[in-house]
């Protein structure tokens, strides 16, 4: 008698892309930290500082702002850590909705916009 397996073809083609969503459960804190930075937080500031149309376009606020704050809360705090995590963790690209910024675009944002300890755990010392 032999034991019979689930199929498991890695080369299976799929009809519709599947979303993110689906592969990390509802009510997840990705989900809730990517919600309420886009509902409830006031981004104002940050989003003022972007006037000029020039270069190729930068990733949303926002979606930076989700990033890093999912990242602290899951005590990734390495720029490099987060863009590989983006690259890496369903949970992260669940946060992104699938985009991968590299670890210079992380570390020149979070340099960029941070006034106070609002974006970064830790004292700045740079």
């Amino acid at each position: 008698m032999s034991k019979t397996f689930r199929a498991w073809d890695v080369d299976q083609g799929w009809l519709l892309p599947p979303s993110v969503h689906e592969f990390v459960p509802a009510g997840h804190l990705s989900h809730f930290v990517r919600d309420t930075v886009r509902e409830a937080l006031d981004l104002s500031a940050i989003l003022e500082s972007y006037s000029e149309e020039r270069g190729y376009p930068p990733y949303h606020p926002g979606m930076m702002v989700a990033l890093l704050l999912y990242g602290y809360s899951r005590g990734v705090y390495s720029s490099r850590r987060i863009a590989q995590a983006c690259e890496e963790r369903v949970d992260f690209m669940a946060v992104t909705g699938l985009n991968k910024p590299d670890f210079r675009t992380i570390s020149e944002f979070r340099r960029r916009h941070l006034v106070s300890d609002v974006l970064s755990p830790r004292l700045s010392t740079a």
